[in-house]
């Protein structure tokens, strides 16, 4: 059923150099490494307030009510995507394009000029570049709009006048990473939480001062690993503000405990801490309860 046209920030996320990888890596490695493309874009999404509409192959298309939690979003997914290691020597990397516009809803999907447009604009941009179109850039705050490069002028199909095209950088740009992922009240604010982890007797509390702790079985990991279960690059902690968010990145999966509550598994996904628990990497914990982490997140005064 058709629903009368809304304006909706549009946004195709898409990653790139997917055949290499599959090239490199053979069917099933490959599939691993875009399905925690696929998810890291997804939590993006719900994490600045937006929806999935559908999975095309290794293509995402998502909306948002305005341009700037779309713009959140973007910057989000490029820089979670930016902290995974290289795979076989190839960095995973997306692309994105947005715009900004009169979006129209049938059934679970979206239609219209204006998820057109961001269909090209994501055909446009380079591994990790955010490419938009000159309308998303004038529906944007001022302090973000002012950091999006002209890019050029381009005929789209159906549209009598061509369209304005941007790129929004996001890298190099500390303004505008400020601007699209952490409102500026909240820098100003001290951490209000810190995590503290046993393994193996050795106690690390993770403060204000470090961004992520990695496991694995690699010997440059944070906390080193020795199940053979577990995978050379298995999990990590990362503190995103005031919460602490565990990855997993593994093979056979990380299991978690929370106090009281029971075993669940996380694979290829990741999910906040919270209170205190365990951690068992590559097994649940009642296989084998030799090797875990346990966590507590404390509450600062």
């Amino acid at each position: 059923m058709k629903k009368a046209p809304a304006d909706l920030a549009v946004l195709f996320a898409d990653v790139t150099g997917s055949m290499s990888l599959y090239e490199k890596l053979g069917n099933a490695r490959a599939l691993e490494c875009i399905g925690l493309c696929l998810s890291i874009m997804r939590q993006s999404v719900k994490t600045s307030g937006g929806r999935v509409i559908k999975t095309i192959g290794d293509e995402l298309l998502c909306v948002f009510p305005t341009a700037m939690a779309c713009a959140q979003a973007a910057v989000d997914m490029l820089s979670r995507i930016d902290m995974q290691a290289p795979v076989a020597g190839q960095p995973l990397q997306i692309r994105i394009g947005m715009q900004f516009g009169p979006v129209i809803h049938e059934g679970d999907d979206v239609f219209g000029d204006c998820v057109n447009v961001a269909a090209r604009m994501v055909k446009l941009a380079k591994p990790m570049q955010i490419m938009l179109a000159g309308e998303c850039i004038q529906a944007m705050e001022p302090g973000l709009r002012s950091q999006a490069r002209a890019i050029d002028k381009l005929p789209i199909k159906g549209r009598a006048k061509g369209v304005d095209v941007y790129e929004l950088p996001w890298k190099h740009s500390e303004d505008m990473t400020t601007m699209a992922s952490v409102p500026p009240e909240e820098l100003q604010q001290k951490p209000r939480v810190r995590l503290r982890l046993t393994h193996n007797g050795r106690e690390i509390v993770f403060g204000a001062r470090q961004d992520v702790i990695r496991f694995g079985r690699e010997v440059s990991a944070d906390v080193v690993v020795s199940d053979r279960k577990a995978s050379r690059e298995h999990a990590r902690i990362e503190r995103r503000r005031d919460k602490f968010v565990l990855v997993d990145v593994s093979s056979n999966g990380t299991y978690i405990t929370f106090r009281g509550e029971p075993e669940m598994p996380v694979r290829r996904e990741e999910i906040v801490l919270h209170g205190q628990g365990s951690i068992s990497f590559g097994h649940p914990y009642a296989i084998d309860p030799a090797e875990v982490a346990t966590f507590e997140v404390e509450t600062l005064t």
